[in-house]
């Protein structure tokens, strides 16, 4: 990843330098990739008792 890119998906996600202070690297890529998946529809949602078996 380029710093033009990681800026770029900072100021999409609203973070400010100060922001950055406490942030990592892969803390923004993680948010970034949690953002673009937030309109994901998926088919089926796992239980409680899919996570006992699990």
């Amino acid at each position: 990843m380029t710093t033009p890119l990681f800026l770029l998906r900072c100021v999409q996600l609203g973070l400010s330098m100060g922001d950055l202070d406490l942030l990592t690297i892969g803390l923004v890529n993680d948010m970034f990739t949690e953002r673009e998946n937030d309109d994901c529809n998926y088919d089926s949602l796992a239980t409680q008792e899919d996570f006992d078996a699990f």
